[in-house]
């Protein structure tokens, strides 16, 4: 093989292989889970399962997180009016992290008839992480507060976690357990969801596939300058 066919052979692996790395900068795992909801509410007790959807996405030093509803969790005897529920709800942390994140959204946009199933909005806030690693997002309290009463609605039995994502910590933490609470804030906008997927991990590994390439282009250049010594 020719000392150009080294070459050009040589640079389209490193090519193939800078590719390969950045193909392979790893996702956020989301997964809707069933959540079989236990409400605590004024005319006596309730239950209801509802599909559980938490999305993330980098902002800033931090991640927005959202919370959604795909079916209705509670009902009322009566007509609620526009803007009468206000609906807010916790996410249970773990892995890396702990402590709780409250998310919280708008009042209800349309009147809900009597007897109906409540549609929960979306609900977001603003998860800032104090430990480098992997952490879970799990379903937690889901509060619904209306015309002056209050209904608390608590998972039962241990569901999964909705969401995992593998972050930095700001400021450059290590990992392992944070104190109760830690990094987490709420967010009284709702909102579209967003896509879930850390940058963090892509940035890097979009360096190190370009290292990638610049060694085998490198890799190249030498093989070209020792062929043209050797025919020197």
């Amino acid at each position: 093989m020719s000392y150009h066919k080294r070459s050009a052979a040589l640079t389209s692996a490193a090519v193939l292989a800078g590719s390969a790395v950045l193909m392979a900068a790893p996702v956020a795992r989301a997964d809707v889970v069933d959540v079989n909801y236990q409400c605590k509410t004024p005319i006596g007790d309730k239950s209801a399962v509802s599909p559980i959807d938490i999305k993330g996405v980098r902002s800033g030093s931090g991640y927005r997180i959202t919370m959604s509803w795909q079916k209705g969790v509670s009902s009322s005897p009566v007509e609620l009016g526009k803007g009468a529920m206000n609906p807010s709800a916790t996410i249970v942390l773990g892995g890396a992290d702990s402590g709780t994140l409250t998310v919280t959204g708008p009042a209800n946009q349309a009147a809900i008839p009597a007897d109906t199933p409540i549609k929960i909005s979306d609900l977001s806030g603003t998860y800032t992480p104090s430990k480098t690693g992997k952490v879970t997002f799990t379903a937690g309290v889901l509060t619904i507060k209306a015309l002056g009463t209050t209904t608390t609605c608590t998972p039962a039995g241990h569901p999964g976690p909705s969401l995992t994502l593998d972050v930095t910590a700001a400021g450059g933490g290590t990992s392992g357990s944070a104190p109760s609470g830690s990094g987490a804030s709420g967010s009284a906008s709702g909102g579209q969801l967003p896509q879930t997927g850390p940058e963090d991990s892509v940035v890097a590994l979009g360096t190190l596939g370009g290292t990638v390439l610049l060694a085998g282009a490198a890799g190249a250049l030498w093989l070209t300058r020792r062929h043209q010594a050797v025919r020197h």
